[in-house]
């Protein structure tokens, strides 16, 4: 599992505004530094470049990403919201050590609200809707090919968000995706493995098939099995690390 941090430095500041002080067109539609700061952050963590437990020193990302403490405390905030990084009182931010249980728990959850999802899912899927999931398991399926882990995990959640998304409740569509957001961070330990990865793509196409032909059941038990790889090879890497009584 790759360790080195790749966070890249982000545009100097002073690119933000016109020299009156005025944001350009294109520089207002640019996204907020702290989400892009957010959004690296997350990706180290899914990558397994930031560990469990470790600390999030703010002057050390200020460095790395060049720019002030204003930004680096709101992408903190907003990675605390998502349950990705915890704040520990006189120590500061540090990625989110999730116990085994916590895992189990949120797993179970998970699997519960994506089958409900699934099952409310109106058949027959629209042929467009199959082109669309298609095209993104493509993009997908290269990413595992080329052993991109990055384009792997962005792939998987634009796959699985364009999935819920038929369903049509946007309530169970948020909390689906806000507790993905929780365990992303476990995900290295699946990536870790190629046989997963080419499991979890096979998984994808066959749960396609299974929209294409309006088989509910076989869909239903694909998206159970679909689950359990991350969440048993976190667990078995946490126990390996911190001892078989370890946040059990």
């Amino acid at each position: 599992m790759a360790t080195a941090k790749t966070s890249k430095k982000l545009p100097a500041r002073r690119d933000v505004a016109t020299a009156d002080g005025i944001p350009s067109p294109v520089e207002a539609q640019r996204e907020p530094i702290a989400h892009v700061i957010a959004r690296k952050l997350e990706e180290d963590v899914v990558l397994g470049r930031r560990h469990p437990r470790e600390r999030l020193v703010e002057q050390d990302l200020c460095t790395a990403f060049d720019t002030h403490r204003g930004d680096i405390r709101l992408a903190l905030f907003e990675l605390e919201k998502r349950g990705i990084v915890e704040r520990i009182p006189n120590r500061g931010a540090i990625v989110r050590d999730l116990k085994p249980r916590e895992v189990s728990e949120i797993y179970s959850v998970r699997e519960e609200l994506e089958v409900m999802a699934v099952r409310i899912l109106p058949f027959p899927v629209a042929s467009a809707d199959i082109v669309r999931l298609e095209a993104v398991q493509r993009e997908h399926g290269k990413a595992v090919d080329a052993g991109d882990l990055l384009a792997v995990f962005h792939g998987n959640v634009q796959f699985h968000r364009a999935l819920f998304g038929l369903c049509g409740n946007g309530c169970l569509i948020e909390t689906i995706e806000n507790l993905a957001q929780k365990v992303s961070g476990i995900r290295s330990y699946a990536y870790a493995n190629p046989g997963a990865l080419n499991d979890a793509r096979q998984d994808h196409m066959a749960m396609i098939e299974a929209l294409r032909h309006s088989r509910r059941d076989e869909l239903i038990m694909l998206t159970r099995r679909h689950l359990k790889p991350a969440e048993q090879a976190y667990i078995r890497a946490y126990r390996q690390r911190f001892g078989d009584g370890a946040g059990a």
